[in-house]
């Protein structure tokens, strides 16, 4: 598998060590992964990397991880970012309000290697791999793991660009995403011509599996139908 398809993940502790093991253990299991050492590295790092997933601790300097974890949350770039908390840190008052401030999970350290891999699979797994949209007039299905959708029972294998482009509208549907954060999380740092990219790729996909799932925004961008 290419690793551009490999879902990136931001480390972010201010222990070096710490780093260094988790680090090692995720490039192992294939994943992209970049880090950090404090809160306002971590948001200039997220910004650029755009990952998949943050592993984010609570106590270090500069700008703690819940501050950190507030601001990543009013980022357009990082829209269905998963944010999971990983620290030592286990009164309940402070996992609440890991959990208030925007996070998706609370990790308690120390942790073993292969349980924190394990966790890491889980929380991408449930985010991205096996998504389901159902109601009385559509029913779609976006399968990461084999880069397959389904749409109203029929299979279809789409073109890597194509597949991006629904499963980031599908990451948060009924959510608007407009033309600068399509550009950044699908394309990236790819050579693009301009916004007309981005509507020819959607034309394609409507022609391929229904017109009925993906809805225009005018003057701002698109977004899957609830």
């Amino acid at each position: 598998m290419e690793n551009k398809l490999m879902p990136k993940i931001l480390l972010v502790d201010d222990e070096s060590d710490i780093i260094d093991l988790i680090k090692y253990n995720l490039e192992k299991e294939g994943y992209l992964v970049a880090t950090a050492s404090n809160g306002i590295e971590c948001l200039q790092v997220a910004n650029s990397f755009l990952p998949d997933l943050i592993l984010l601790d609570v106590m270090m300097p500069e700008m703690d991880g819940i501050e950190a974890c507030v601001e990543l949350r009013k980022n357009k770039l990082l829209q269905g970012v998963i944010i999971a908390f990983l620290s030592a840190r286990s009164e309940d008052f402070t996992k609440v309000a890991g959990l208030d401030s925007g996070a998706d999970d609370y990790i308690t350290k120390p942790i073993k290697p292969r349980l924190l891999i394990s966790k890491v699979n889980s929380l991408l797994r449930r985010s991205n791999v096996n998504q389901v949209l159902k109601n009385d007039k559509i029913s779609l299905e976006i399968n990461r793991e084999k880069y397959i959708v389904l749409s109203d029972g029929k299979e279809y294998t789409l073109p890597k660009k194509e597949f991006e482009l629904l499963a980031l509208l599908f990451s948060k549907p009924g959510n608007v995403f407009n033309r600068e954060v399509i550009l950044a999380k699908v394309w990236g740092d790819d050579i693009v011509v301009g916004d007309r990219t981005i509507d020819v790729h959607i034309r394609k996909l409507r022609e391929k599996i229904g017109n009925q799932y993906i809805k225009t925004v005018k003057g701002v961008g698109y977004k899957l139908k609830l």
